[in-house]
């Protein structure tokens, strides 16, 4: 029997994995409740698992496999069908959905809008959106309040202000359409299960899409408006995509490939650093000693101004903290791929048409990769770093996310500035729930206790 001393640590919130077979008619309730649901204990601790749920799948949790799936053979495995399905309603054939020659060339054109000195240039534009949070947070003092509620409001300010900076566009309606979308749209059918093709309507993303259809239009009106009489001083996303142009080719975007461009970064650019400093947030309150060295730090570096790009090395625990955020609870936990031709992962043996999934929720809690998996712990990013690919929350490749640095220094800037200026306590019986539909939200927002320093 175990004494109080021996008695492990609590763990911050994690999703339950399933210590049994699911079956088709069990994958589809997991997958339209929480698609994590469909990640099995096992794999924890297991390189590679296989079955067959109406198609035949891999689960891959082995670095070296992963890196010939993300680089090595990076165009042996296309997205899925399923990722398509969701997302190019939304989206079109941007750089998140594109394949081969298509995503080369807008790969290419895009590259250097998200250069480090381009990215440095848009701090300002964060340490405005950290400013009116703390704002916002100053009213609810002495309450409780929804972080993940305030962080969407403050990220999606910040990719509204880097996209589309001179108007002519109702920001309110955009969000709206795309909560719609995802909400409609993003959870698996039965025919995705059974692996039916892409031409066999899924009911349930038929009837959505009239409010993405409208912001499309809108979006195509602002940027023929932007191009006719260009922007402003200091340029923003849509000002360096419309001045960019593939240097192999020549080619332009033209108005729906710039618009498709940048509704992804809109749905990536907010949801996902939002969903990071929600989550990073939640684990400062769930571990008060790394709050207050953070609160520190950040009190050092700034006094009493908020966060900008040049404090970025003057934080370095928070960083961290953004860090192990994101290995917990990676915004895109869960991958699929599709072989095109045979391979063998794993010393098993994929054929062309099998599904490829890569669950980065696994992987970034893998007992043969992480020290204490389930454990909150900055300091495992301070010194020696994981395998390249035992931490994926960007991917890796020729495909990681175009927008990584941009997030990191978003987060880090809206952080630091959060944690100089307030305190952030747990609310008993409020965990959140980690649920997955498209990306790792909490169910139930992230309430915390906020209180004024």
């Amino acid at each position: 029997m175990q004494t109080a001393a021996q008695t492990p640590p609590p763990c911050p919130a994690r999703v339950p994995l399933s210590n049994v077979p699911l079956g088709i008619w069990g994958s589809l309730q997991a997958g339209r409740r929480n698609v994590l649901e469909l990640i099995p204990e096992i794999a924890t601790h297991a390189p590679i698992l296989s079955g067959r749920t109406g198609k035949r799948w891999h689960m891959v949790m082995d670095p070296g496999a992963l890196k010939q799936i993300l680089r090595d053979r990076v165009e042996d495995y296309p997205k899925s069908l399923v990722t398509k399905l969701i997302l190019e309603p939304a989206i079109g054939d941007s750089l998140f959905v594109a394949e081969g020659q298509s995503w080369m060339w807008q790969r290419r054109t895009a590259a250097p809008v998200f250069s480090h000195r381009n990215v440095a240039a848009l701090a300002p534009v964060m340490t405005a959106a950290a400013e009116r949070s703390s704002a916002r947070l100053d009213a609810a003092s002495g309450g409780a309040a929804d972080l993940f509620d305030e962080m969407v409001t403050a990220t999606f300010e910040v990719i509204s202000d880097v996209t589309l900076s001179g108007g002519g566009i109702d920001r309110t309606a955009v969000h709206a359409a795309i909560e719609h979308y995802i909400a409609g749209t993003a959870k698996l059918s039965v025919l995705d299960i059974l692996g039916l093709p892409g031409w066999v309507p899924r009911p349930s993303r038929l009837l959505a899409g009239g409010q993405m259809r409208a912001m499309k239009r809108m979006a195509d009106s602002a940027i023929d408006r932007r191009r006719a009489e260009g922007g402003g001083a200091v340029p923003d996303l849509l000002d360096l995509l419309l001045a960019g142009q593939d240097p192999e080719s020549g080619r332009r975007m033209r108005t729906a490939e710039l618009r498709d461009n940048l509704l992804t970064f809109i749905v990536a650019g907010h949801e996902t650093t939002a969903l990071t400093l929600a989550w990073a947030l939640y684990l400062c309150a769930f571990d008060p000693a790394v709050q207050e060295a953070a609160r520190h730090e950040a009190q050092e570096a700034l006094g009493s101004r908020a966060a900008g790009a040049a404090d970025m090395p003057a934080l370095p625990l928070i960083r961290r903290i953004v860090e192990e955020t994101l290995r917990l609870y990676p915004p895109a936990a869960f991958l699929s791929r599709t072989a095109r031709v045979a391979d063998t992962l794993c010393g098993r043996e994929v054929r062309p048409g099998d599904t490829v999934i890569l669950p980065i929720y696994a992987l970034h809690r893998h007992h043969a990769l992480w020290r204490d998996p389930d454990m909150f712990d900055p300091g495992r990013f301070d010194g020696t770093r994981p395998d390249r690919f035992a931490f994926l929350p960007f991917g890796d490749g020729p495909r990681i996310c175009i927008g990584a640095n941009f997030a990191l220094q978003e987060a880090v800037i809206i952080l630091a500035t959060l944690l100089a200026r307030f305190r952030f306590t747990a609310i008993p019986g409020r965990a959140p729930k980690p649920v997955m539909i498209l990306t790792l939200r909490p169910q139930g927002g992230v309430w915390l206790n906020v209180e004024r320093l």
